[in-house]
């Protein structure tokens, strides 16, 4: 797959220490033990949501403490994350730069289109234009937004966030919900998540299903190890993909070995949008042979929520969307 491509997945999606599509996976067992291997099922998850208090000052998931003379009321989002986790706890940026917001589980796009936008893009975002915001918190990617910190210095504080898993998206939420005093919020999102993916555990599919991702005929495939969403389907569903590193990915050759049964496709525009990733891939003659493809179990899916979003909302999103298809 072209260095390209992946870069903007790293970007869009989500790299694990440090590394696209590289490395072991950060999640642990939801019981507090040790860590569960890349790729597999997992403990069981519970339900149980442990209270939040509030707090001025927290250490995150990743070892990041963040340090506030009061509660945030003026948050700039420049990750998806972000913004997931303000509409959870019934807030709204005060700027973004992500498109999340306008799916209709979020704000949906009217409300979406009265959120000021910052300039420069995901991997650009002006510090003039987010300081202009006068705001209390700016909460980014930390491989991607780290380089703004020493820029953002003493005019605001800077949260950078790197989730390698949906325990990370929770602990996250629970953090976040903290410093704003809405702990209630953050409790009651973190249930319902939870309670989503134990349901969703308890009737687990014995479909094999695959995310493939891109913009044109040169896809990758989300794995576990390096995407959120897809660390959720080994609970879900029969998923056999592990991460191959940076330069490595699967052939259409090794996906039709695999008898996929269920195919979800996150179509990554470069731009303009310049038609759905399926199609393009339908012009290979062994994408017609693949079982989900015959079987009319292609689903396009929201990729600022599948890909992008990564926070307890989406993925909520992204298990009702794939447990519907796996049935």
């Amino acid at each position: 797959m072209p260095r390209t491509a992946l870069r903007v997945r790293r970007w869009a999606a989500i790299a694990v220490l440090g590394g696209l599509l590289a490395g072991c996976g950060t999640g642990e067992a939801d019981t507090g033990g040790p860590a569960a291997a890349p790729g597999s099922a997992g403990a069981r998850t519970s339900t149980d949501v442990r209270p939040i208090e509030a707090a001025t000052r927290i250490t995150d998931v990743k070892g990041v403490t963040v340090s506030l003379p009061k509660p945030p009321e003026k948050i700039v989002c420049l990750v998806a994350l972000c913004d997931d986790i303000l509409v959870e706890l019934g807030m709204t940026p005060t700027a973004t730069n992500s498109q999340v917001l306008a799916h209709p589980e979020f704000l949906g796009e009217k409300k979406a289109a009265e959120i000021p936008v910052v300039p420069g893009g995901f991997l650009s975002p002006e510090v003039e234009a987010i300081l202009s915001h006068r705001p209390d918190l700016v909460i980014g990617l930390e491989d991607t937004h780290g380089k703004l910190a020493p820029a953002l210095k003493g005019a605001t504080t800077f949260w950078p966030v790197q989730p390698g898993s949906w325990q990370d998206s929770v602990g996250y939420l629970r953090d976040l919900a903290a410093l704003t005093g809405r702990t209630e919020q953050g409790e009651k999102a973190e249930k319902t998540f939870r309670t989503r993916l134990a349901q969703a555990e308890r009737t687990k599919s014995d479909k094999t299903a695959l995310i493939v991702y891109g913009s044109d005929e040169n896809f990758g495939v989300a794995t576990p190890e390096s995407d959120v969403a897809a660390g959720l389907f080994p609970k879900i569903s029969h998923y056999p993909w592990k991460s191959r590193g940076v330069d490595g990915s699967y052939s259409l050759e090794e996906i039709l070995a695999r008898d996929v049964d269920v195919l979800f496709v996150e179509t990554l525009s470069f731009g303009a949008p310049d038609g759905k990733l399926s199609d393009k891939l339908a012009e290979n003659p062994l994408w017609s042979r693949i079982p989900a493809v015959k079987n009319g179990k292609v689903i396009e899916v929201d990729s600022e929520v599948w890909a992008k979003g990564r926070g307890t909302r989406s993925l909520g999103v992204v298990l009702d969307e794939a447990t519907a298809a796996l049935r």
